[in-house]
């Protein structure tokens, strides 16, 4: 089948395959590759049809330069909270694609430069293989945007990094370095050059027999439907997050350049 992230390129996410290995590269540079909905669900279809075509064994998931993404777009998240919500709240873009890439057969393989924040750690959750260079910068912020873990991450942090260490990082919101990332697990490894690495890694397994590598990962990921039913749980609380008091405390103080004030809510 013809991938349409290749037949139809998006502006945004640059999609190149060779030799079994499909290469999706966040293409927006100006915003540290920033998500916003239609990018969301741009890269949750490229994993959907790489999933069914047998001409992918292996993808990689990166920035196309200095970043790997700054997380949700904040202008386009102002119009999501502004808008009512249609449907169920994990059927939204970001957990789409939280959903796409939590039930992706074939190994997916993501490489971290720069920033990777918000979603851009929660996807890390469900990656097979996670490298940096010594340049990322990771941050969990939900917690002192007045939200709360999305993407199963409340789960699945606590499974590899362990109780205290998941909440740390959750709790207290703040930036940390690659090398912390290795040691809570978020990481596999840390590269000069991370691309490099990613790619050899992906070469590597694509000579490998495909229905192994995917029998293996099902079988590691047993409990793939409680994972898919967390993420759905957490993003109804999430959306209840949005509509909270702290949340638009944060979001005025934001847009003022000035710390947020949490002292009046209990």
């Amino acid at each position: 089948m013809t991938l349409r992230c290749i037949q139809q390129p998006h502006q945004h996410l640059n999609a190149t395959l060779e030799q079994g290995i499909l290469t999706l590269a966040i293409q927006r540079p100006e915003a540290k590759n920033a998500l916003y909905a239609e990018l969301y669900l741009c890269i949750a279809d490229a994993l959907d049809q790489a999933d069914q075509s047998n001409d992918v064994r292996v993808v990689i998931l990166r920035g196309v330069d200095a970043d790997f993404t700054a997380g949700n777009d904040m202008q386009d998240f102002m119009k999501f909270v502004q808008s009512p919500l249609q449907g169920k709240a994990g059927d939204t873009p970001p957990f789409v694609l939280l959903k796409s890439a939590a039930q992706f057969s074939k190994p997916l393989i993501i490489a971290v430069r720069g920033v990777a924040i918000g979603i851009g750690v929660t996807l890390l959750l469900h990656a097979d293989l996670v490298y940096s260079d010594s340049s990322a910068l990771f941050q969990i912020p939900f917690v002192s945007l007045g939200l709360s873990p999305e993407g199963a991450a409340s789960k699945l942090l606590v499974q590899q990094a362990g109780y205290r260490q998941a909440a740390e990082l959750l709790f207290t919101a703040q930036k940390f370095h690659s090398e912390k990332a290795l040691s809570v697990g978020l990481i596999n490894s840390i590269h000069e050059d991370v691309y490099a690495h990613a790619l050899k890694q992906a070469q590597t397994l694509s000579a490998l027999p495909l229905a192994s590598l995917k029998q293996s990962k099902a079988l590691m990921k047993h409990n793939l439907q409680e994972i898919l039913d967390c993420i759905d749980h957490e993003a109804e609380i999430f959306m209840q997050r949005v509509a909270s008091p702290e949340m638009m405390e944060a979001v005025q103080a934001f847009m003022q350049k000035r710390k947020p004030d949490f002292s009046q809510f209990n």
